[in-house]
């Protein structure tokens, strides 16, 4: 179709120049000028007024609706022979002075058809100087006051003589006006006729398939669960473990992560939207794709079309890490955390059936699908995955199928690759920040709608499934319209991820690897909060194996070595330990997802999930402390003080404690080995030996079985006052009754002065 371009661009500016000549005969149309010619022509005063209607470019590519003059908030999306046309749209005075009552005035070309994507796209952006002759109605505005807004409202029956003209079915061009102190506002759209009621005929309908991911960025860590499992030995989880480190979650047979609860849903987030639930349930073609661990967590979860892997776990940030196997597994992220089998195991406890079955889609994370990542997701058992962005050679192709089949080392993986227009516009995204229209869901929508008719003409008869992706935190309203939309735009039917999945590829073999991205794509930023996520994650998941390894037990040389001696006691106590490794990892794979779904950073989860992580660490090594000491005063030359250690975990420990002073004068005996029992105390004691008198502080601090400090310290103050009671003592008074006599004996046998 590429190669058409320069008589397609022909054949444009013959309809534009048919259009102008139609614009001369229309008697009852008025023609509107687009915004950059209507805004020259107002006075200077109110130029500036013009140009500021677009509003406030975002950094995603949409427009900041609270510096827009005229926004859309509702727009008939799907035009029949039947509907008419309904505009509503709010006004806002974004000046400093008060504004005149004005005019909101809609107006269309009947007759035009767009022959490029680039002719729409120019009008999108104000860029086209496509006349509108036709006139759809108008409104009055009210005056208004510096950031005062006032809403209008537009309708026009099916027989409006604008609706009537427009013999052929496709998208046209939208103006909508707004006049005030002689200056004009415009913001360009789409009206899109259906061939509903008309006498064309009828092509074949493109196959649009509507995806979902199901998943949440509500995630938390249960600060009360992560103390409970630090101090209580009950095991209240429904499974069990093994704790051991060798980069495992604690895993049963099935592959599932133990559900321990320390990773929750924010508050009211446990209970599924109600309105998505009803949205989901009224379109029946939306394909859903559910993180399962979500749904595990949901009260109620809802019905969903095919799982991801669980939390989302960020596939391609993980095989973007140098080592990652190893890595992750320090993290407490072993392989079977996060394959097809742990996905299927969740979905299963969270439907309560384990037999159920679904179809595993791996969601693409925050970097691209490399061979690496595919190869990855394939060992893992992941056969399909969904590409969201950056996986389209060219804007400028002819849209195809959305199914590429990449051969790895592991085996093929289809990738389902969504239309990158279509699906940013359903994401809430503008397809260009001058696009102002495309500032508000109707404006998108109206764009989306146009955008996908033109697809369709472009090669009317070719079959073609395209993958359109919402995002995870969409709204049921925009669902809903979005879904109203496509199921009644008779150029389209819906599609299901099955027959997606198993289309004709539009590339296989050789080509499709060759159309894999080479690198993750990302950003500099998103890598180091990986690698600073990784290496918190490793500190907390070391100090609880080190507990483990060199604190929990009595100390004795131990068959199992794993910290704990033999016997009943001893597999409680690697039990226990077991679940504390799983409620790490649990929340360690949250740490790792991406936004819900949404293949971003989610910050907030991500900080949150490993605070959690870093608590229950701090918890444990911290279940171990000093009690505090008072101040020890000593008498003589020797002296001894005693150390309180108490244990809050239910399970006996043995430690050092180490005891060291600030004087060279006055010091204390160094380590003593002591075992605490569980939920107990035990005291340990140092001996204190003083040169003389004085002051000084004891620094004490708690050591495992292989010296390495841990916990909290505390000073504990020791002053000194030799009294004489001792051998050293009499000596010292002998002494001086010795200097006392030697210089009474002077002081009367000396010889005198003659004048004394």
């Amino acid at each position: 179709m590429i190669q058409y371009a320069p008589l397609r661009r022909i054949q444009a500016w013959w309809r534009i120049a048919a259009g102008m000549l139609l614009a001369a005969a229309f008697v009852a149309g008025a023609v509107a000028l687009p915004a950059s010619a209507s805004a020259a022509d107002g006075d200077a005063a109110n130029a500036g007024t013009a140009r500021s209607a677009s509003g406030a470019a975002n950094a995603d590519g949409t427009t900041d609706t609270s510096a827009q003059t005229l926004a859309l908030t509702e727009m008939t999306a799907v035009v029949t022979d039947t509907s008419g046309f309904h505009l509503k749209a709010t006004v806002t005075n974004t000046g400093d002075a008060a504004w005149a009552a004005g005019e909101v005035t809609l107006d269309t070309n009947p007759m035009f058809t767009f022959t490029s994507r680039t002719d729409m796209q120019e009008w999108a952006q104000s860029e086209s100087p496509i006349p509108a002759p036709a006139s759809l109605g108008s409104a009055s505005v009210p005056a208004l006051q510096p950031k005062q807004s006032a809403t209008v409202t537009i309708d026009q029956g099916a027989d409006a003589q604008a609706l009537t003209q427009m013999l052929n079915w496709g998208p046209k061009p939208l103006l909508v006006t707004y006049t005030h102190d002689g200056a004009n506002v415009a913001v360009h759209t789409f009206l899109t006729r259906s061939s509903a009621g008309l006498d064309n005929a009828n092509t074949p309908a493109m196959t649009i398939t509507m995806a979902m991911p199901l998943t949440s960025g509500h995630w938390t860590a249960d600060a009360d669960t992560l103390t409970k499992l630090v101090t209580d030995d009950t095991d209240d989880s429904a499974g069990s473990s093994n704790g051991s480190n060798n980069g495992s979650t604690g895993t049963g047979s099935t592959g599932k992560a133990t559900a321990i609860g320390a990773a929750v849903l924010e508050g009211d987030h446990t209970r599924f939207d109600h309105s998505l639930e009803q949205t989901i349930s009224k379109h029946s073609s939306l394909q859903t794709i559910a993180d399962p661990t979500y749904l595990d967590a949901l009260a109620m979860p809802p019905q969903t079309t095919a799982i991801m892997q669980p939390a989302g776990f960020d596939i391609t940030a993980y095989t973007a890490q140098e080592n990652a196997a190893e890595r992750y597994a320090n993290a407490g992220i072993g392989d079977d955390a996060w394959n097809a089998s742990a996905a299927l195991a969740d979905y299963r406890a969270a439907l309560g059936d384990q037999k159920a079955t679904s179809r595993t889609i791996a969601w693409q994370g925050q970097g691209q699908w490399t061979l690496d990542a595919l190869t990855a997701a394939r060992r893992q058992g992941y056969t399909t995955v969904v590409s969201t962005h950056d996986f389209e050679s060219s804007e400028t192709d002819t849209v195809h199928t959305g199914t590429v089949v990449v051969p790895t080392d592991a085996g093929d993986v289809t990738v389902l690759v969504e239309q990158r227009e279509l699906s940013n516009l359903a994401k809430g995204k503008a397809t260009n920040a001058k696009a102002t229209a495309e500032s508000t869901m109707a404006g998108r929508l109206a764009r989306f709608v146009a955008q996908s008719a033109f697809y369709q003409m472009e090669q009317p008869y070719n079959e073609r499934d395209l993958l359109v992706c919402f995002s995870a935190d969409s709204d049921a309203a925009t669902v809903d319209a979005f879904m109203d939309a496509v199921e009644s735009a008779s150029w389209l039917k819906t599609g299901d991820l099955d027959a997606l999945a198993h289309a004709d590829p539009y590339a296989s073999g050789d080509d499709a690897r060759n159309a894999v991205p080479a690198d993750s794509g990302m950003s500099a930023a998103d890598s180091s909060n990986v690698t600073n996520v990784l290496a918190s994650l490793s500190a907390g998941r070391g100090d609880i194996t080190r507990f483990r390894d060199s604190i929990l037990g009595d100390g004795d040389d131990n068959d199992n070595g794993n910290g704990s001696n033999n016997g009943d006691d001893g597999k409680a106590a690697s039990a226990w330990i077991g679940r504390l490794l799983d409620a790490h990892a649990e929340l360690a794979l949250h740490a790792l997802a991406i936004d819900g779904g949404s293949a971003e950073v989610d910050t907030t989860t991500s900080m949150t999930a490993v605070g959690g992580a870093q608590q229950l660490a701090n918890d444990l090594l911290g279940g171990v402390s000093l009690t505090p000491s008072e101040t020890v005063t000593m008498v003589s030359e020797t002296a001894t003080m005693p150390v309180t250690v108490s244990n809050s975990t239910p399970y006996p420990v043995t430690i050092r404690v180490f005891s060291i002073t600030d004087s060279p004068e006055i010091v204390t005996s160094r380590r003593n080995t002591v075992t605490i029992p569980a939920r107990g105390e035990a005291q340990v004691t140092f001996t204190l030996r003083a040169a003389t008198s004085g002051s000084a502080t004891a620094h004490v601090s708690l050591q495992d079985r292989g010296g390495v400090t841990f916990g909290g310290s505390q000073d504990t103050a020791i002053n000194c006052v030799l009294k004489i009671s001792d051998k050293t003592g009499f000596i010292i008074i002998g002494l001086a009754v010795a200097l006392g006599a030697l210089g009474l004996w002077r002081q009367f046998n000396r010889k005198k002065d003659p004048d004394e």
